[in-house]
């Protein structure tokens, strides 16, 4: 097989919003597609329409769109192997269950779920598990067991499924791309529902033949679709097809090391596992995603490739299209990896460096809403002094608003501390020392300060003073960007409102 004509696929289910796994199993496609010259087909495996959620469809495109991974064919893009929703397809899944019922190598099965339910606790009561397999199909209600005659009357006074007919005794060999070589003993299979009893084909028929009639070349997802793999290569193989290779990604873990991210999950996570916010429809409560909350998309993307394939050495940064060069399945990883907010924060801030004109319309937009002016070397002398405090561009004001504005109100638990009159003495001291000086900057303020007594309490002092926290830059380079004038009046400031309290 060229991997010049590689197509891909990636198929979510419109249940709600894509997470973590889903996001990166697109991405690996992308970049498994891009990297070949491929083609990147988006499909929406809508078989199980009980479990459809509103607006799913337009957030599985949206979230693609903003991971700047766009598919080139499929819902929302055309191409020549319309219709991409499987809930629009369902003549064509009649049209091959019926050449596998001819086949043989399927059957009609008229056990209603209370027929299924009491064999289930007969084999629990014996400590046996029930499979309907080759063992146990014969003695049910099925078309195996019947005339031709008793069939005819069944099908026109009973509903029923459509069962896939699994021959024991073989020793199934598959290859996957991630795994290697994987055997699998028939008579561990059992015989799976291809058509449900309301006529709507299950995902594993309609599975197989999209990715059969779509020339995809290789299915590329997520490890919870590993047991299903020789179910999919049987049927391939009964109708008469050459299966596409496999790659089965590995499952991203939680941090803490108890089971895998999943939407179900969600309240118990302590931080996101969308690529962008999801409203749930019934409730309006928005869960949050990566977008809202001030991460790149590059960024995103960059610590998503890199959550389960590596492409050797030590280096983490790569562009979109570096990713595209370097990608290879034969690199991801067989076991879970775990996911660290913390890791994605890194990255993000790693990407800011690139972001100093992103980050400068944003203070400036900040500083107007205050109706602030101040010139652009200003803003920028700032901005360098502050970013690298920040993971985030909407952070940049919580780490620099003190050289803006002063502050409104003062760190409670120390200032509450220092309320006497032996501070207010302190400060009036300091501000004659800083009054007095010639040259207001950074190095002779602190020369000046290394020989005061009780150094360490005065710069707390003034940092509360100037910033309203006992955080922030050098307090000495905080004095010389706003001048002597605004240190001192900040000062005093503090001083009334010492007065004030006492």
């Amino acid at each position: 097989m060229s991997l010049h004509s590689v197509r891909v696929r990636f198929a979510p289910s419109p249940t709600g919003p894509l997470h973590l796994g889903g996001i990166r199993t697109a991405l690996y496609n992308y970049l498994f597609a891009k990297k070949h010259g491929g083609t990147f087909v988006l499909r929406i495996e809508d078989t199980d329409r009980k479990r459809f959620v509103e607006n799913s469809e337009s957030y599985i495109l949206e979230a693609l769109k903003w991971c700047q991974i766009e598919p080139d064919e499929g819902v929302g893009y055309g191409g020549s192997y319309s219709p991409y929703f499987q809930s629009k397809r369902g003549d064509i899944y009649h049209m091959y269950i019926n050449k596998l019922l001819k086949r043989g190598y399927a059957y009609y099965a008229f056990d209603t779920n209370q027929d299924i339910d009491k064999k289930r606790k007969e084999y629990n009561h014996r400590g046996l598990t029930f499979s309907y397999n080759s063992r146990i199909r014969m003695k049910l209600n099925n078309s195996l067991t019947m005339t031709k005659e008793q069939l005819h009357d069944k099908l026109r006074s009973c509903s029923y499924v459509i069962r896939f007919k699994i021959e024991p005794g073989e020793k199934l060999k598959m290859h996957d791309i991630i795994r290697g070589n994987i055997i699998v003993n028939t008579d561990h299979l059992d015989d799976k529902i291809l058509l449900k009893s309301d006529g709507g084909a299950t995902y594993h028929l309609a599975n197989t033949i999209d990715d059969y009639l779509m020339k995809i070349t290789h299915v590329i997802r997520g490890e919870e679709w590993l047991p299903s793999m020789s179910l999919h290569v049987l049927l391939y193989r009964a109708l008469g097809w050459t299966p596409p290779n496999f790659a089965h990604l590995p499952l991203i873990l939680k941090n803490n090391g108890k089971g895998k991210i999943s939407k179900r999950n969600t309240n118990s996570l302590n931080s996101p596992i969308y690529p962008i916010q999801w409203e749930i429809p019934k409730t309006k409560i928005i869960l949050p995603g990566y977008r809202e909350l001030g991460y790149f998309p590059e960024a995103f993307v960059n610590m998503l490739a890199l959550l389960g394939w590596n492409p050797g050495g030590e280096r983490e940064i790569f562009s979109l299209q570096e990713l595209i060069n370097l990608f290879s399945l034969e690199k991801i990883t067989k076991s879970g990896v775990y996911f660290d907010i913390k890791k994605a924060n890194w990255f993000n801030k790693k990407y800011l460096n690139e972001k100093k004109k992103e980050i400068f319309a944003f203070l400036s937009k900040k500083i107007k809403t205050h109706s602030i002016s101040c010139k652009t070397d200003y803003l920028w002398k700032v901005i360098h002094l502050t970013m690298n405090r920040i993971h985030f561009i909407h952070e940049i004001w919580e780490h620099s608003f003190y050289f803006f504005i002063s502050p409104s109100s003062y760190e409670a638990n120390f200032f509450n501390k220092i309320c006497h009159e032996n501070t207010i003495l302190q400060l009036k001291n300091a501000k004659i020392l800083l009054y007095n000086m010639n040259q207001f900057t950074s190095v002779n303020l602190r020369f000046l300060f290394q020989t005061i007594k009780n150094k360490h309490q005065i710069m707390q002092l003034f940092r509360l003073a100037v910033v309203g926290i006992l955080k922030g830059i050098d307090i000495f380079i905080i004095f010389e960007i706003l001048g002597k004038e605004e240190s001192i009046r900040r000062i005093e400031k503090l001083i009334n409102q010492i007065k004030e309290k006492i």
